[in-house]
This record gives C-alpha cells, sequence and structure tokens, in this order.
C-alpha cells in the first residue's frame, strides 16, 4: 500500500467529488480513479459508493478514513519533529558545568538560547572539570563549561573568557585590610583548595604559582564547588584562591583581594568532535553571544 494512496484517499473522502479531489491533488481524473480502485483492491473493500450523482462513503470507507486521518497526521507531525531536530529547533542537549560559570556566561547564554530554542530541552549538571571530561567521552554529556585543562582524544575545546585569579579571605583576615596580596603573602596560610583529581589544571596552575616563590600551598581542606568553599572560608576553616567571578557570590562576612601576578584561568567550552546535534552548536553559539555582551 502506496503513502499516495492514502493522501489520494483522504482528499476525495474530504470532497466526496473526483473531479475537485483531482484538482486538488494536480492530478487528472482517471489516475485518482486508478488509485482509488488499486487502494480497495488492496484493502478488500469497497470504500466509495459512486454513481452519476454523487461519491460516498462506504461504511467501510468512513471507519477507514477515520484511521487515515490519524495515521496522516502522525507522519506529519513526525515529518515536521524529525525536521526540526534536523534544524535544532527541538531536542535535548545535556550540558555539564563548573560552578564558577553559573556566575559568568551560562544563566545569559541559557536565556539567548531559550529565546531562539524553546523547543529544545537542556538539561543542566554542575559537574567538575574532571567529571564533565568523563562524561563527555562517554557520551553522557554535549557540552561541558570546564575550567582550564586542555584537550583529550575524541573533544574539541574552545577557551571562552579568562578571569583572573583572587584571594578569597575572612572578612577579619589581617590580609582584608589590603587593597592587594602577593603570593608570598599566601605562603603558610591554610588553604581550602579543589580536589586535584577533579581540577588538575586549576590546582596546578595554584602550584605553579606558589612555586614562583619557591613555596607549595598549605592545604588543609578540599571542596568541589566554589559555593563550598566560599561557605568554608566564612567559617574561617582557611582562605582560598578562586577566579574573580566568585564576587557575584560573595557573602557578606568575606572579602576578595586581587593577587599581583597571579595567572589567569579560562573557562573553556569542551564537545566531543563527533557531535551532529545541531542544538549542540547553537548552544555554544549563545554562549559565545553571552561573552561577547558581558565583555
Amino acid at each position: 500500500m502506496e503513502l499516495r494512496h492514502l493522501r489520494y484517499f483522504r482528499v476525495l473522502a474530504e470532497e466526496l467529488h473526483f473531479g475537485r479531489a483531482a484538482a486538488r491533488l494536480h492530478i487528472s481524473q482517471p489516475p485518482l480513479t486508478a488509485h482509488i480502485k488499486e487502494l480497495e483492491r488492496e484493502v478488500g473493500a469497497r470504500l466509495f459508493d459512486r454513481t452519476t450523482r454523487r461519491v460516498s462513503l462506504t461504511d467501510a470507507g468512513t471507519v477507514f478514513a477515520a484511521r487515515v486521518d490519524g495515521l496522516l497526521a502522525e507522519l506529519d507531525d513526525a515529518v515536521i519533529e524529525a525536521r526540526d531536530h534536523a534544524e535544532g529547533r527541538r531536542g535535548r542537549i545535556r550540558v555539564g558545568f563548573v560552578s564558577s560559570a553559573s556566575g559568568t556566561v551560562l544563566p545569559p547564554g541559557l536565556r539567548i538560547f531559550r529565546e531562539i530554542h524553546p523547543g529544545v530541552r537542556v538539561d543542566l549538571s554542575p559537574l567538575t572539570t574532571r567529571e564533565q571530561l568523563d562524561g563527555l567521552s562517554a557520551g553522557a554529556l554535549d557540552v561541558g563549561l570546564i575550567r582550564s585543562g586542555g584537550a583529550e582524544p575524541g573533544l574539541v575545546v574552545e577557551p571562552l573568557l579568562e578571569e583572573s585569579m583572587v584571594a578569597v579571605v575572612p572578612v577579619e583576615h589581617p590580609l582584608a585590610l589590603r587593597s592587594e596580596v602577593d603570593v608570598r603573602d599566601l605562603v603558610g596560610e591554610r588553604l581550602i583548595l579543589f580536589p586535584n583529581d577533579l581540577m588538575p589544571a586549576y590546582v596546578a596552575q595554584i602550584w605553579a604559582m606558589f612555586a614562583t616563590v619557591g613555596a607549595e600551598p598549605d592545604v588543609v581542606q578540599e571542596a568541589i564547588h566554589h559555593e563550598t568553599v566560599v561557605g568554608l572560608v566564612s567559617a574561617g576553616v582557611g582562605i582560598s584562591i578562586l577566579p574573580a567571578s566568585v564576587s557575584r557570590f560573595r557573602p557578606a562576612d568575606v572579602v576578595i583581594r586581587p593577587i599581583a601576578g597571579a595567572p589567569t584561568t579560562a573557562l573553556v567550552i569542551a564537545r566531543r568532535s563527533d557531535v551532529t546535534n545541531p542544538a549542540v552548536e547553537g548552544f555554544i553559539e549563545c554562549l559565545r553571544a553571552a561573552q561577547r555582551v558581558d565583555g
């Protein structure tokens, strides 16, 4: 049974006139008659009563018309949905992000994407850099916003923005009285840092910064997300070194101080090199647009 036979049948069932149906279908009347007869042979039932004066549906034709309408409507929806997926207007993308991204490009980028692609579902997961890289490699994520880090096999990375590293200290700490601190001022201080295995590139930058003054950081506590780190600083557990965007989430009892000569840290877009979902590129372009506006 050919799809065109079903479409011809539906038009004739609506018009109940071979001439008008043929005109709508842009074919002549004899081929339409032949296609309807072929359809009736395949169905094994007469679908139309024909006289010289009128055309009407048989009981079998009425039942068949109701089912055909549903089938063709579902088919039309499937075609539209498939086209929307192919053009990035529908679907789902899975996005991982380091916590600092929630204070920079992620919220405005997501807002822009929602305006342009309202039919695409975005699943957000706050994850460390290592967790995102593993998720991307395993196919569990489509896009990652990671902290620094280089490319890994099968992944494409793109620097999105650069931030200074800053000292995060309790308001009563002596360093809070400084307008700027030096790396030497941080030597011997109790530090709260991210776990090295989960944020290796970022932690390596901090160790390299201390190495410039012949010292090593004194890490007394590790925490995964910067909100937790700031909370521990607020509680007096120690001080920390975080990206400058942490200032957007600073509680009243914590101060942020620039570090003289500190390196910058990059927020990086990571994705699989074999991604074919057009919504992924659309999302990344919205992140770029958000950065251009913010920058």
